[in-house]
């Protein structure tokens, strides 16, 4: 009689329910319409002489029930391909006869049915243990399914009515529906199981997919390490088995994905279908380069992904936008309301940075993982932008009115620029267009702040730049320097609670803002003997030391080249050589590029006795020899920040015009 696989293993889909139905004789119909029942399984000769004689033995012995079924195992291990083996040679001396004995060929149908239940049963319980006894079962279990494959392609050459009603068995077509069965069976199980552990998510969706993405896991690395080894290479059961459980996974993915998710949960699942399950289980150490993942692609169609992705990214936009607008909101109620910030460290804080860079870099760290195209990021990127802009003008706004907390709110604010300076300086996701954007806000708002500082300082100190180049500063008996750095030393206790990173990088723009107005009052003099040339030479230099020293021991080194500048300034005015101006003009215009040929007329209009024909001679000199690309771009901005329209007064004067 034939064999039905589909119905065996519709009969057994385990062990216990194989041997129960087999217990209870069921009723199994075959093709041609024929009723029969199904066999009991027969256990091997020897497996029964061995049972008898330990039952025979046993009150002798005692011998324990681990050790008979440890030996029940053995003899399994042993039987199956051996009997594979024998009953093929059966069926080859059985069929060799004319007229075969229809008793003989009805136990041979019968033994090779038996066969069959044990191998079924073997491949089964692949997953239930591994110990190294069930391993050898399966690896038998495999041996004797590829000898009934070879027995089945010996018959094809065979007259039908020469072949055994039971073949071809078609082992490998049955091997691969049982565990296609088995896989659907162990991720329903997963995705049912009842157990709540410490970790596990909430919500009903995300507990599914968890477990199911667990069972993929560990059932792919207990095939790479042990169940593969049990068959021949040329299976490659390891991907047979991926391609299933990707299958079997991505069905009930679909099925989630098509309910209509809560954002939540939809997150959830794009988290597994576009990072969990490709990157940590297809890429786990024990699996990359086996598993063929490219073949397997995408645990979602294409639309369903689209359409997931869209959901997510747009409540993500959406709720971005919200906490961004509603922390300026709070944060400008609370300036409004004049309070005053927190200090930590005995300087004054704002959260309002931490709690942006938060809101920010938490939807994009984890977009990193949800969505496949990482420039979609942008679209949360934009509300960044858009919140510095508002955020810089707030700022702009409050420090225009009358609020007594002015300062203490910008302190705490300039803390705020510096830190969220520092995250978008780091930030790869960000194209360099949106870098420079947000950038270009903090610094307008940076600036803003900086004013309410220096421009109080500023006038404290107008009365002493307005000393410089007199007569009294050029002899040396009225110290302009000396008084205006005490002035300012009296303006700068008021930052001591301005937090230091933020105080020194103020100091360095009050150093450069000294620098740039003692520069501007003296190109606003014209030195009319080579006296006081050498002289205010010698004072630049005096006060450059000087104004460098205050700086520096206030932590500013970055500005230290300020000094430098001043120096080189001062020995244009020492010298007196038309060819040695040239040089240090050329000198100091290759160091600042900014240096505009207004700068080189106001600076040797200083210089009353060179000839109208030196100048023409050092501003070519100067024009032919500036630094241009890359090494320009290097140069510290200066002498762009020192306006000479007066210039041109002095020009007509002087008669200069080319």
């Amino acid at each position: 009689m034939p064999s039905n696989p589909a119905s065996l293993l519709r009969a057994a889909p385990s062990r216990n329910q194989t041997t129960e139905q087999m217990k209870d004789g069921d009723v199994q119909e075959n093709k041609g319409g024929e009723r029969r029942k199904m066999l009991k399984l027969k256990i091997p000769v020897t497996f029964r002489r061995n049972r008898r004689k330990e039952n025979h033995d046993h009150h002798a012995e005692d011998k324990p029930d681990c050790v008979e079924e440890q030996q029940q195992q053995e003899e399994e291990e042993e039987q199956l391909e051996k009997i594979s083996r024998r009953l093929i040679v059966r069926e080859q001396q059985l069929f060799s006869q004319d007229f075969p004995s229809e008793q003989e060929e009805d136990q041979l149908h019968k033994d090779l049915e038996d066969l069959m239940v044990q191998i079924w049963m073997a491949i089964n319980n692949t997953f239930t243990s591994s110990s190294p006894g069930q391993l050898k079962v399966l690896r038998s279990a495999v041996a004797s399914i590829q000898q009934q494959e070879e027995q089945d392609r010996r018959w094809t050459s065979c007259l039908e009515d020469q072949v055994p009603v039971w073949r071809p068995q078609k082992c490998l077509s049955t091997h691969y529906t049982l565990l296609q069965n088995m896989v659907e069976s162990r991720l329903k199980d997963a995705a049912e199981e009842d157990s709540s552990g410490p970790n596990e998510p909430s919500s009903p969706v995300k507990k599914e997919v968890l477990r199911m993405g667990k069972r993929v896991k560990m059932d792919l690395l207990k095939v790479v390490r042990t169940v593969k080894d049990c068959y021949p290479p040329q299976m490659d059961i390891l991907n047979l088995y991926a391609g299933l459980y990707h299958q079997g996974f991505s069905t009930r993915l679909t099925e989630l994905a098509a309910s209509g998710l809560e954002v939540d949960d939809c997150s959830y699942l794009l988290l597994w279908v576009n990072h969990c399950y490709p990157c940590e289980i297809l890429k786990h150490e024990e699996l990359d380069g086996k598993v063929k993942a490219a073949c397997l692609g995408s645990l979602l169609p294409l639309d369903k992904l689209n359409q997931l992705e869209e959901q997510y990214l747009t409540d993500k936009q959406d709720k971005v936008k919200l906490w961004l607008s509603t922390a300026l909101k709070k944060e400008e109620e609370s300036w409004l309301n004049n309070n005053t910030p927190e200090t930590i460290d005995s300087y004054y804080f704002s959260p309002l940075a931490v709690d942006v860079i938060q809101m920010i870099d938490g939807p994009l760290t984890e977009l990193k993982c949800v969505i496949r195209d990482q420039s979609k990021a942008q679209r949360i990127i934009v509300h960044l932008e858009h919140f510095f802009s508002s955020y810089k003008k707030r700022v702009e706004e409050f420090v225009k009115g009358s609020h007594r907390n002015v300062l203490p709110v910008i302190k705490a604010h300039l803390v705020c620029e510096e830190q969220l300076r520092e995250y978008i300086t780091g930030q790869g996701i960000l194209s360099e267009e949106q870098r420079r954007h947000c950038l270009d806000s903090l610094s307008a708002l940076r600036d803003c702040g900086y004013r309410c500082f220096t421009c109080p300082i500023r006038v404290q100190l107008k009365a002493c730049y307005s000393q410089l180049w007199t007569p009294a500063w050029f002899v040396g008996s009225l110290l302009v320097v000396d008084s205006l750095l005490n002035t300012l030393n009296q303006q700068l206790t008021d930052l001591a609670d301005l937090k230091p990173v933020c105080r020194q990088s103020l100091l360095c723009v009050i150093h450069e803002d000294v620098v740039l107005r003692y520069v501007k009052r003296m190109m606003k003099t014209r030195m009319k003997t080579r006296e006081q040339q050498v002289a205010g030479a010698q004072r630049m230099v005096e006060d450059a030391q000087k104004i460098n020293d205050f700086f520096s021991e206030r932590g500013c080194s970055e500005s230290s080249w300020l000094g430098e500048t001043l120096r080189s300034i001062a020995e244009i005015l020492r010298l007196q050589d038309p060819g040695s101006v040239q040089l240090e003009m050329v000198s100091l215009a290759r160091t600042f590029p900014d240096l505009s040929e207004a700068h080189v007329l106001a600076l040797l209009s200083l210089k009353a006795d060179l000839s109208a024909a030196d100048v023409r001679s050092i501003r070519r000199s100067v024009e032919e020899n500036r630094c241009t690309g890359m090494s320009a771009n290097h140069s510290p901005a200066f002498f762009c920040k020192v306006k000479v329209k007066w210039i041109n007064n002095k020009i007509n004067q002087m008669g200069l015009k080319t």
